[in-house]
């Protein structure tokens, strides 16, 4: 649904999963095979897929100060149970953490919001205000204060609200 250009670094795993249901029709790309393939995700594999997705999108509302749309597992709970193991680069000496093995989805989302929090990048993170949106989409604003994953679609149907309601 935004415009907005695509979260940096590995965010955009996380803004792809996320983003894999559009709560406005409730289609859900990991109903398909496509939809699973993008992320890597095998159909046994998709209730942790979607319980991932949820948690995920409750801690983008926290960002932007929204409390969770539904009961989820808390995100942390998650992440633990990710193998990560941390790799250092022999020519330049950088370290990061990453997924051991083939990397499940979990350990792949863990891996980029470690990144993103020592990046400094995760708090800028966010999920839409619009309730029936939620899209996931990453902050730029130079006040890091942005309420609306498109301000032409979302902002315009709350601002529009918000002047009928002053009206009626």
């Amino acid at each position: 649904m935004s415009e907005r250009s695509p979260a940096p670094g590995g965010l955009g795993l996380v803004e792809t999963l996320v983003n894999t249901l559009d709560l406005e029709t409730g289609a859900d790309s990991l109903d398909t095979e496509e939809g699973r393939a993008r992320l890597g995700v095998t159909e046994e594999g998709v209730p942790a897929a979607r319980e991932l997705r949820e948690s995920l999108r409750a801690t983008l509302l926290a960002h932007a100060g929204h409390p969770p749309h539904r009961p989820v597992t808390p995100l942390g709970e998650l992440l633990a149970a990710a193998p990560l193991v941390v790799t250092v680069d022999p020519a330049d000496g950088s370290a990061a953490l990453a997924p051991t093995g083939e990397g499940s989805l979990t350990a792949r989302v863990a891996a980029a919001v470690a990144q993103a929090l020592v990046a400094g990048t995760w708090s800028r993170f966010k999920a839409c205000e619009a309730a029936d949106c939620h899209w996931a989409y990453y902050d730029r604003s130079p006040a890091g204060r942005g309420r609306w994953c498109s301000m032409q679609v979302c902002g315009a149907r709350a601002k529009m609200r918000r002047y009928r309601a002053k009206e009626s």
